[in-house]
């Protein structure tokens, strides 16, 4: 759902796995129309990662998520993406009829060698196996505020 309030320089994304299996979405617009990837999108002014990755998934798979470690960032000359590993909480998946035609649970061995899952979306579930980052608690001056660090 795109608002005044969006950020089109910071955008988040999670690999949540339950039971074997990967949520994925089937885009509907734009260089991903028509593959399966993993919900996401841009955080609102204001917003912590973490919180818009809960929000993300909500929106368009009506699943809650927990986001857990930093798995990993991309950054260009005009935007950044964080990527969190990310666990299930609740909710039955659903398309938002929106942004993605379908939301669907899909074996990860099955993911990581289908034709419709693009090769950044194989990657980031490859990450999740890996070491990542992981927020580490502190206090700052001008909240919100988040540091991560290896583990």
């Amino acid at each position: 759902m795109v608002n005044g309030n969006t950020n089109w320089s910071q955008s988040v994304t999670g690999v949540v796995i339950k039971d074997g299996r990967v949520l994925l979405a089937r885009h509907t617009y734009g260089a991903g129309k028509g593959l399966l990837i993993v919900p996401g999108g841009y955080l609102n002014y204001g917003e912590m990662p973490r919180d818009a990755l809960i929000r993300e998934y909500l929106e368009e798979t009506g699943v809650l998520v927990e986001p857990g470690e930093l798995i990993g960032m991309r950054f260009n000359a005009k935007d950044w993406y964080a990527v969190f590993r990310a666990e299930y909480v609740s909710g039955e998946a659903h398309s938002d009829n929106d942004e993605n035609s379908e939301a669907v649970w899909l074996p990860v061995e099955e993911a990581l060698t289908r034709d419709d899952v693009p090769d950044l979306t194989k990657k980031l579930i490859e990450c999740v196996a890996h070491r990542g980052f992981t927020e580490i608690p502190y206090t700052g001056k001008n909240p919100p505020y988040a540091l991560y660090g290896a583990k």
